[in-house]
């Protein structure tokens, strides 16, 4: 071999050893990011617990008190689940998620086709659960304005829509967009057939405040460390760290088939 192929097979061999180089470098900054996020969500349990443990025997936050209205469909203890998929589905899915939280928004963005595609195939039920742990992190009334919101358009049906458009939509942990009705009316315009008065009037009343308020009480009392927490057939996968949309199809398919 002359020593000019042999020049040759080496830079190519160096420009692979460079390229897989940087794929794994993309590889961690993605997971270091996933895992970021995640932290930001958990931390905000401790400060949580903060905030309830300095505001006891103060008045409750007006917000959320009031009778506690469930929304339309909503299943499981105390009707604090909102499904999306068939009842006959051989697998549930179970999410408590908070619209400001990110780590949230960041399974959103990598599941959401899976989720779909499983739920659409009556494969998978997915039962949601709304909770304010942000607002308790930072305060402000976001995760419990957008929660409310989302119930309302569970009453007209449109549930898994909007929460889809609220994710996509999501402002920054530190801004309390969420809190403006305004802004989550606004919203519901991307949503076929939403944005009608009795959706606003829903969201203006704050009718279901109360229901997320008991859903939230329900995630503390649960033991749970942050959002989101995902479990598969009572199983927690977000903590799988081999876990991929992939992975949970595979596991859901081999479910279905029995």
């Amino acid at each position: 071999m002359s020593e000019k192929n042999r020049d040759g097979k080496r830079t190519a061999r160096e420009r692979l050893a460079v390229e897989r180089e940087k794929q794994k470098s993309a590889e961690r900054r993605r997971r270091a990011l996933i895992v970021g996020v995640s932290v930001v969500c958990v931390l905000g349990v401790a400060a949580a617990i903060g905030v309830l443990a300095a505001n006891a025997g103060k008045k409750k936050n007006s917000a959320s008190t009031g009778p506690v209205v469930a929304p339309s469909g909503a299943q499981g203890k105390d009707s604090l689940a909102i499904p999306v998929g068939k009842d006959s589905a051989k697998s549930t899915l179970t999410i408590w998620e908070d619209f400001r939280c990110p780590a949230c928004q960041a399974f959103e963005a990598t599941y959401r086709p899976t989720l779909h595609e499983l739920t659409d195939a009556g494969k998978l039920r997915i039962d949601y659960h709304l909770v304010t742990l942000i607002d308790g992190n930072l305060g402000g009334s976001g995760s419990l304005r957008a929660a409310n919101a989302a119930a309302c358009a569970q009453d007209a049906g449109k549930f898994r829509d909007y929460h889809d458009a609220l994710y996509e939509n999501q402002p920054k942990e530190t801004d309390d967009a969420f809190a403006n009705n305004a802004k989550l009316i606004e919203l519901a315009g991307k949503v076929n057939g939403l944005d009608t008065p009795a959706f606003r009037k829903c969201v203006d009343d704050g009718t279901h405040n109360s229901w997320v308020a008991k859903s939230n009480q329900a995630f503390q009392a649960g033991g749970y460390s942050g959002t989101p927490t995902v479990l598969l057939n009572g199983k927690n996968i977000y903590q799988d760290q081999t876990m991929t949309p992939a992975k949970l199809k595979q596991l859901v398919e081999a479910a279905d088939k029995g």
